[in-house]
């Protein structure tokens, strides 16, 4: 049973950095591309930053370039989204996804497997 399990979500100050985490088990996760998502009230999912199986690869959307970064501990069998910066415009649900292959996709359709969530909030 494959399972994706988000953490780190909450409430911050703009300005402010939190650190989200996604824990993959029931996979070989090493052979996954791995993805984060958001999706704020009323909008649709979209891609934030995905990264390849190695994460020797890694692509951002340009709303959080510079700001927030993906990473990747295979030994562990979890990603990494670290974000700085935040702005009220960053809140939202956050999402992790993951992907069969080696290729590096940022569409929704292509992944797999997804998590259930955590929500970030970001006051001004």
């Amino acid at each position: 049973q494959v399972q994706l399990v988000e953490s780190g979500g909450g409430l911050v100050q703009a300005g402010g950095s939190l650190r989200l985490s996604c824990a993959a088990s029931g996979v070989r996760f090493s052979s996954y591309a791995m993805g984060w998502f958001r999706q704020a009230p009323g909008k649709e999912r979209e891609s934030v930053a995905a990264i390849n199986w190695s994460g020797g690869r890694t692509t951002y959307a340009d709303s959080v370039k510079g700001r927030f970064t993906i990473s990747r501990d295979n030994a562990k069998n979890t990603v990494y989204l670290q974000m700085n910066s935040l702005k009220p415009e960053d809140t939202a649900v956050y999402y992790c996804a993951a992907d069969l292959g080696f290729g590096l996709f940022t569409s929704q359709y292509e992944f797999d497997y997804w998590g259930q969530g955590t929500q970030v909030t970001v006051s001004s």
